[in-house]
C-alpha cells in the first residue's frame, strides 16, 4: 500500500515541470513591459475634482467706496474683503458700525488718531495682534478646526498673527473653515515715516512668543523701560500682553517675527511683512493687507509711480513640525515634541506657499494680474528656512530696493532672477513695456522659485509657489486664466497631491503617458488552465480507483 502511494506522489511531482506553466489566472493582471501589452488606466474625471474658483463672493470684485475709501477692483477669483480694507484704511475708530460689522475685527484691533504734523493723515496707530492657530485639532471630535487648506487636501497645522478679532473663527456655525481674516501668511502691516507705532500682541495662544521687529527702526527699551525687540529672554506668555513701541525714521520693506524659539515658529508661520511708506500728506494707509497679494489702496508715494502693487510672501512647511501641533492638545507635549524631541537640523522643507496658499491654490489670489505699458511694485520676503530664486517668465524687472533700503542707480540691477536669501526683502519694479527686454508681450506667464523643489508639493510637480503674471484680458470673469482647463482637471481634488493619479492622467495622450492599468482576463488561459486541472483531476481518480481495485483482489 505504502509502496503504491510513493509512486503515486512520484509520478505527480516528476509531472509537475509539465504543468508549471499552468499558475491559476486572475481576473486582473498587471501590465507587461513589452509594448502592446499595456493597457491606459480609466481615471473617473469626475470624482473629487474641485471647481477651480468658488466664485463665492463675486461682489467683493468690483471697484467701490466704502466710508470714504475708494478700494481698487480686483479681478481675482478670491479678493479680500473690501470691508476689511476700508477698515485697514481708516481704523476701527473711523468708520460707521455698519463697516465695522461685516468684518471681523474687534473694536481696539486698529485706532488711528492724531494728526501730528497737520498733514490730513493719523500719526499716532495702535495695533493689536494676536497668535491663531490654523488646522488645529478640537477636543470635540477628530477633526481639524479653523482649516485652512494650502492646496487640495492639504491642511498642515500652521500659526499666525491676526488682527484681534471678534466672533467665531469660522466662517459659520456650520463651517469648520477659517473665517477671511484669519489666514497665512501673516498680515502685511503699512505705517507711514514718522508714525508713532504701538503693536500689541495679547497672546490668547497656548505658548509663548514675541513679536520682533526685523529691520525697523525701534529703540531697545519701550517708554516703561521695558523689552523693546522681541526677545527670546522676554517671552509673552500666554494670557499676558506687551506692547512694542516704534517711531519710523527709515522707509522701507522689513519683517516682523516671533523670536522664541525662532526656527521653529518662524517655519510654523510666525513671521510677516511690515512696510514703511514715505511721508505724504494725506497719506491713509492699508494697515493690514490680509493674505497679502494685491495692495487694493496704495499709499501717495507709490501711487505717484506705479500702477499697482503686490505683496509677495514665500513660506515653507515642514509637515512633521507642523504635524505636531495636530496630534496633542496638551501644550505641555506640543512643547516636548516640538522643542526637544523635534530636531530642526534633520528638518525637511515639504510645503512651498506663496501668499499662504500653494499651486493649484495660488491661482486663486497669487497671481499678478497686468496690462501693457505700466510699472507694477512688488514687494518679496523670504520668510522660508532656504533661498529662494523667483523667476518671471517673459519679464525682467528692476531691483529698487534691497532689505529696505534704496539702491543707488548704479545697482538697480534688471533681471529675470531674483536670489532672495532667508529673512531678506527686496522692491522690485516690473515695467510691462513690450520692448523684447522688460517684456516680450502679454501672456499668461508664469511666476515662480527657481530653486526647483520651491515648485512642488511634497515632491508633486506643478506643485509649491508656482503662479502667474496674467495679462487682464486673458482671465476670465472668475479670474481664472484661460486655456488652463485640462490642467483643472487635473491638479484641482486631493487624489493628485496624494499621489493616486499619474502626472498626464486625463486628455489626449492619458493612453500613452498616463497611468498603466489592469488588463482584461486571458480567457483562452483560464479554458486552459481549466481542462489541465480537469485533466490531472482524471488521472489522479483513475490511479486511485486502479489501485484500489488491485488492491481488493
Amino acid at each position: 500500500m505504502h509502496r503504491h502511494l510513493f509512486v503515486l506522489l512520484s509520478l505527480l511531482i516528476g509531472a509537475q515541470p509539465a504543468f508549471a506553466w499552468l499558475t491559476p489566472p486572475a481576473m486582473q493582471e498587471p501590465a507587461g513591459i513589452e509594448p502592446p501589452a499595456t493597457v491606459p488606466y480609466r481615471l473617473d474625471e469626475t470624482s473629487g475634482i474641485e471647481k477651480p474658483c468658488s466664485n463665492e463672493h463675486t461682489e467683493w470684485r468690483e471697484a467701490q467706496t466704502i466710508d470714504g475709501v475708494e478700494i481698487a477692483a480686483s479681478p481675482l477669483c478670491e479678493p479680500d474683503n473690501p470691508y476689511d480694507i476700508a477698515v485697514s484704511v481708516k481704523g476701527t475708530n473711523n468708520v460707521s458700525m455698519h463697516t465695522l460689522m461685516q468684518t471681523h475685527f474687534a473694536q481696539d484691533a486698529l485706532i488711528k488718531t492724531d494728526d501730528l504734523d497737520g498733514d490730513g493723515d493719523p500719526d499716532v496707530i495702535r495695533i493689536k495682534l494676536e497668535v491663531t492657530e490654523l488646522n488645529g485639532p478640537s477636543p470635540d471630535g477628530e477633526f481639524l478646526i479653523n482649516t485652512f487648506p494650502i492646496a487640495p487636501g492639504i491642511e498642515p497645522g500652521i500659526w499666525v498673527y491676526s488682527p484681534k478679532m471678534v466672533g467665531m473663527g469660522v466662517k459659520h456655525f456650520n463651517s469648520l473653515v477659517a473665517n477671511p481674516i484669519l489666514r497665512a501668511p501673516s498680515p502685511v502691516i503699512r505705517v507711514e515715516q514718522g508714525d508713532k507705532v504701538y503693536i500689541t500682541l495679547e497672546n490668547t495662544h497656548y505658548l509663548p512668543h514675541t513679536i520682533h521687529l526685523h529691520g525697523v527702526d525701534h529703540p531697545w527699551l519701550n517708554s516703561e523701560g521695558k523689552d523693546n525687540d522681541g526677545v527670546e529672554e522676554h517671552p509673552v506668555m500666554p494670557g499676558q500682553s506687551h506692547t512694542y513701541e516704534i517711531q519710523t525714521r527709515h522707509a522701507g520693506t522689513m519683517i516682523y517675527h516671533c523670536h522664541v524659539q525662532t526656527a521653529q515658529h518662524m517655519m510654523m508661520g510666525l513671521t510677516g511683512m511690515i512696510i514703511v511708506e514715505e511721508n505724504r500728506p494725506n497719506n491713509w494707509l492699508q494697515t493690514f493687507n490680509i493674505g497679502a497679494g494685491h495692495v487694493r489702496y496704495p499709499s501717495v508715494a507709490v501711487k505717484e509711480k506705479f500702477s499697482r502693487e503686490y505683496d509677495l510672501v514665500y513660506q515653507s512647511i515642514d509637515k512633521r513640525l507642523a504635524k505636531i501641533v495636530q496630534d496633542a492638545n496638551d501644550p505641555r507635549l506640543i512643547a516636548q515634541r516640538m522643542n526637544r524631541e523635534y530636531n530642526m537640523t534633520e528638518s525637511f522643507e515639504n510645503y512651498f506657499l506663496l501668499n499662504g496658499r500653494s499651486f493649484p491654490y495660488t491661482l486663486r489670489d497669487g497671481i499678478i494680474v497686468a496690462d501693457e505699458n505700466e510699472h507694477i511694485k512688488l514687494n518679496l520676503v523670504n520668510a522660508q528656512r532656504s533661498a529662494a530664486a523667483i523667476h518671471f517668465h517673459g519679464h525682467k524687472a528692476t531691483i529698487l530696493a534691497y532689505d529696505g533700503v534704496n539702491a543707488p542707480e548704479g545697482a538697480q540691477i534688471t533681471r529675470d532672477v531674483f536670489d532672495i536669501a532667508p529673512a531678506q526683502r527686496l522692491d522690485l519694479d516690473l515695467y510691462t513695456k513690450n520692448d523684447g527686454l522688460h517684456s516680450y508681450g502679454p501672456g499668461l506667464w508664469m511666476f515662480h522659485d527657481h530653486v526647483v523643489t520651491g515648485t512642488t508639493t511634497d515632491g508633486m510637480e506643478p506643485g509649491g509657489n508656482m503662479s502667474i503674471l496674467a495679462y487682464r484680458h486673458l482671465l476670465d470673469d472668475q479670474g481664472m486664466p484661460h486655456m488652463h482647463d485640462e490642467m483643472f482637471d487635473q491638479v484641482f481634488t486631493k487624489n493628485y497631491y496624494e499621489k493616486k493619479l499619474p502626472v498626464w492622467g486625463s486628455g489626449e495622450y492619458a493612453d500613452a503617458l498616463g497611468e498603466a492599468g489592469m488588463l482584461a482576463p486571458d480567457y483562452l488561459r483560464i479554458a486552459g488552465f481549466g481542462l489541465a486541472v480537469g485533466l490531472l483531476l482524471g488521472v489522479i481518480i483513475f490511479i486511485v480507483v486502479a489501485l484500489n481495485r488491485k488492491l481488493s483482489q
